[in-house]
């Protein structure tokens, strides 16, 4: 700090780090802020308020649903219609309200409370919202052109394909939803990397606020949770777009892949929805209980063992497809087993209140509201995890009442308690007294008479999914008490949407910390200003008056001197001091990449196939710019970070920010490969139709093609090795160049291996080859653009003896590249062998 600066009384201080702060985070004003803005607080406001909007949208459908209900005949809806209604409202509230509505709430609140200024990836963030938006309304469109999904928010095949769904409406759902899984990997991206690398100094990982532990468990099985369903979206789209035969039985394909490529999402998404919403049930308890939480270790091995048990669960969902005895008895077992560490958070929940002095403000009504409502849908998930219950409630209303208990109980309360808990921090105010209590009662009392009744009539027998009963009377009261509570229900919601408004409009200025918490995400001004901290916290701040301490620049990296937007990187597991990240500015890049990103999509949906390269072409050049932006042509002294700490910036450091988002990126890769690899082998092992018929291409030739390929690619990996090791800037040109060669010759290889394979539309043995080789051929594109990157970062002064800019990552690809298509071509010849 200058000595203008120390000569100054601590409020003028703190006012000077606010102006200059401010004038750095802030967002551009106009619609140049609406589209450049990359901001964490801003994005993640963005991501809760758009989720809102679908989540009314998707509760307005729910209305229409249950009005066609209340009566036998349902004359409201045409069938057609009705499938088109019951299919979005799923689709919506799984994919468009739940998924992102958690990636709002922790882009929004991480950095808050791990005493960070931002998250790890600005733009990726921003990226994310813009896909999301995007795909969300391509979805939501449909239905207003009559062309919605209509086969269930689970797509199952064969109803989903070209011959039982001709139009496009199919097509709608497995483009759109691709489109908006792009924003929850990203989202799970930079989760993970935040909390690893991102949190307060020696802050460690046994330290870090249980928050943390919740969003770091979600976010890791969303990057091995979600590209199961991404891959089954691009095989079902290859099948109906250019008949690539997956899951037709008559050529070697099977139904049975989708449901396993689906449920291998579908279930662990449940965990991945419940996990941050117990996340926030863990901060508020405690707080309003005004106590500490009891048995911070046993929550953590609690977490832990929720995210491994979530991924041995997806068969439950498919006991009545005719499964072996023994896989039905192990799915069984792990199905009931994982209701221990669920009962282990709700029990150590229960004690913290008991040992506290709990306050009955609104948000711990909703806490009540969810252990009402959550425990029940834990008990009828138990049930229906025991076989012989299964096999008599399956399909029936029963399941659609369960999975609303589990999913309103387990992520709409304790959403709304983390609403009202935190909507002080977004806006500044208080909320107008007695309308949000209302609102609850309105909620909780709709909502057991809409779905409590809903069990009842499934295990009178109504099955899912029908719009008409006119020969059952005994489901006609039921339905009819259901429809009337959904009405309350969503009188209920309306109200709370109003409160939040008013709140937000309306209220009187808060007090700071009215709940006086001692938490970091208190420990600001309110509204939390753009840049979070003045000065970032230390462990060491704990126990004093944080909130002063940090106004006034006591902590680290006071202000932003340089006018850079600067936060600190620390190790992962200890959270000792690394380097200082400095963060991209406000830019137009993300919407410009979404914006090509969905040309990509929308020409496929279109069915323009020939148009797809341009939109390829423009998502190259688009990813090319980003890298850019943020490079340094020269080497930088270290950063005096506090009065005895100095740090060196990212670009000279190697285990940087990027790395470690390059290795989340690759758990993800590694998840998706695996899955493709178990569909080559349940296909080949499980599938009717096979052995496949035999193959016209030449194996010597194959095989030298193959060969040649490796060797390149395993010279590539040779030349990463060196460029990201190497000192002087020419002989990183040279290997740079070695890695382009290699890669242009892998791809020749391809092609050659490409112009000779079998007709992928003979058999589902032939599809999965030219898939394997799809993936092989993106991933070594890829490596050649890393190569390029580097080359060009060479010979323009921005690689060193201490920065080596894009080295270690394309190391990281160019490995993968080679090990993928290692195994792809192993098990190619196995596939011959047999």
């Amino acid at each position: 700090m200058s000595d203008a600066g120390q000569r100054m009384n601590p409020p003028q201080r703190a006012l000077r780090l606010h102006r200059q702060l401010s004038g750095v985070w802030s967002d551009l004003p106009g619609w140049r802020g609406v589209l450049s803005s990359v901001n964490h607080g801003t994005i993640g406001l963005r991501f809760m308020a758009t989720a809102c909007v679908f989540f009314a949208i998707g509760g307005v459908l729910s209305m229409l649903i249950r009005a066609q209900l209340s009566t036998p005949r349902g004359a409201f809806l045409d069938t057609a219609l009705y499938n088109q209604i019951f299919t979005m409202h799923g689709s919506i509230m799984m994919f468009l309200f739940a998924i992102p509505m958690l990636e709002g709430l922790a882009l929004w609140l991480l950095p808050k409370i791990l005493g960070a200024r931002d998250m790890a990836f600005p733009r990726l963030s921003a990226l994310g919202y813009w896909c999301y938006l995007f795909g969300g309304t391509i979805i939501l469109l449909s239905l207003l052109a009559g062309v919605a999904p209509d086969g269930g928010w689970f797509m199952y095949t064969p109803l989903s394909d070209k011959t039982h769904t001709p139009g496009v409406n199919a097509d709608v759902w497995l483009l759109g939803i691709t489109f908006v899984e792009i924003s929850a990997v990203a989202a799970a991206v930079e989760i993970t990397v935040t909390i690893l690398r991102c949190r307060a100094a020696d802050m460690p990982l046994t330290r870090m606020p249980l928050m943390g532990w919740y969003m770091l468990g979600t976010s890791v099985m969303m990057l091995v949770g979600f590209p199961p369903l991404i891959l089954g979206s691009i095989l079902l789209e290859l099948e109906r777009a250019f008949d690539w035969p997956f899951f037709a039985v008559a050529r070697g394909g099977d139904p049975l892949l989708w449901q396993h490529l689906f449920w291998l999402f579908g279930h662990p998404e449940v965990y991945i929805i419940f996990l941050p919403a117990a996340g926030a049930l863990s901060t508020i308890i405690p707080i309003l209980s005004r106590t500490t939480i009891l048995g911070y270790g046993a929550v953590v091995a609690a977490v832990l063992g929720l995210v491994f048990l979530s991924f041995g669960l997806w068969v439950h969902h498919m006991f009545t497809v005719g499964i072996p005895h023994m896989a039905l008895a192990f799915f069984s077992a792990a199905s009931a087993l994982v209701a221990v560490p669920t009962a282990v958070q709700v029990f150590v929940w229960i004690g913290t209140i008991w040992k506290g002095r709990p306050q009955l403000k609104l948000p711990m009504l909703y806490v009540l509201g969810f252990f009402l409502t959550f425990v029940m849908g834990g008990l009828t998930g138990v049930m229906l995890a025991i076989v012989p219950f299964n096999w008599q409630a399956h399909d029936t209303a029963f399941v659609t009442a369960h999975l609303h208990y589990v999913l309103i109980g387990g992520f709409v309360f304790p959403m709304l308690a983390a609403l009202t808990y935190w909507m002080p921090l977004i806006c500044g105010r208080e909320r107008v007294p007695r309308l949000g209590e209302a609102a609850f009662w309105l909620i909780l009392i709709g909502f057991h008479g809409t779905f409590f009744i809903m069990h009842l009539t499934g295990l009178l027998g109504m099955p899912r999914r029908i719009d008409v009963y006119p020969d059952n009377p005994e489901w006609v009261l039921p339905n009819l008490i259901s429809s009337i509570f959904s009405m309350v229900m969503a009188m209920g919601f309306a109200l709370f949407a109003f409160d939040i408004i008013l709140q937000r409009f309306l209220g009187t200025h808060s007090r700071r910390n009215p709940w006086q918490a001692p938490t970091l995400d208190w420990a600001m001004a309110l509204p939390a200003p753009v840049y979070n901290f003045a000065s970032l916290p230390v462990a060491a701040h704990e126990g004093r008056d944080v909130a002063v301490t940090l106004a006034r620049g006591e902590g680290l990296l006071p202000g932003a001197p340089r006018g850079w937007r600067e936060t600190l990187v620390v190790e992962a597991g200890s959270g000792r001091p690394e380097h200082i990240a400095v963060l991209p500015d406000n830019s137009m890049l993300p919407v410009a990449t979404a914006l090509t990103i969905g040309s990509f999509f929308i020409l496929m949906l279109a069915g323009l196939y020939w148009l797809t390269p341009l939109s390829i072409l423009g998502i190259i050049l688009v990813l090319w710019r980003w890298g850019f932006v943020m490079g340094a042509d020269r080497d930088h002294a270290v950063v005096a970070v506090a009065p005895s700490l100095e740090l060196p910036l990212h670009w000279q450091v190697r285990g940087t920010l990027a790395y470690g988002g390059a290795v989340a990126t690759l758990v993800a890769d590694t998840s998706l490969y695996a899955c493709l690899l178990f569909g080559v082998g349940f296909l080949t092992v499980v599938a009717p139709g096979w052995p496949a018929p035999e193959s016209t291409v030449p194996g010597l030739w194959s095989a030298a093609l193959a060969i040649i390929a490796l060797a390149a690619l395993g010279f590539g990996a040779f030349a990463a090795r060196q460029a990201e090791a190497g000192r002087a800037t020419r002989m990183a040109q040279t290997h740079a160049l070695s890695g382009i060669v290699s890669a242009v010759v892998a791809l020749a290889a391809f092609a050659g291996i490409a112009s000779g394979m079998d007709d992928p539309t003979r058999h589902a043995r032939d599809a999965l080859r030219g898939v394997l080789l799809g993936f092989a051929v993106v991933h070594v594109v890829i490596a050649l653009l890393l190569a390029l990157r580097c080359h060009a970062d060479a010979r323009g002064g921005r690689m060193s003896a201490h920065r080596r800019g894009a080295a270690p990552v394309w190391r990281l690809w160019q490995d993968f590249a080679f090990v993928t298509t290692a195994i792809s071509a192993l098990l190619v010849t196995a596939q011959e062998l047999l």
